[in-house]
């Protein structure tokens, strides 16, 4: 009797659902940097610190941007004292320990940063850290 030999062909690797694999990620990767971009307003040079903790950002935690002028924006959007009440009180009543982080410029008056401090308060959140950056070694 003659028997057939039926070893297995061996198989190529497939490169198109790798492709598809990789520009998955590109595209995740590109969109999720676009968002994290909006939230850092280009515009403001925070303060330096030598003993700083690293900038670890917590998950779903809000930044406010203080500009040098008083204005305050968050999520692109600049908002009045008020209209931050409303959004920050909204967003309190959801979570009861929403992190909240303050960006303020390094020339703005110590003043406006308390103003906005005062407006966490009033909305009832309480943790709430500050932005700085390591200084640049020359």
């Amino acid at each position: 009797m003659k028997f057939q030999n039926r070893e297995p062909q061996p198989a190529g690797m497939q490169l198109a659902p790798m492709i598809d694999i990789v520009f998955l990620l590109l595209i995740f990767f590109i969109v999720t940097w676009q968002f994290s971009r909006e939230e850092m307003d280009l515009k403001i040079a925070v303060p330096t610190s030598e003993e700083g903790a690293d900038p670890q950002r917590v998950l779903g935690e809000i930044i406010l941007n203080v500009r040098t002028d008083g204005t305050v924006s968050v999520w692109g959007q600049t908002k009045t004292h008020a209209q931050l009440a409303e959004t920050l009180s909204q967003i309190s009543a959801q979570h009861e320990n929403q992190p909240v982080r303050i960006r303020g410029d390094a020339g703005t008056p110590f003043q406006e940063i308390v103003k906005v401090m005062d407006v966490c308060q009033r909305s009832g959140i309480w943790n709430i850290s500050f932005a700085t950056q390591k200084p640049v070694e020359e």
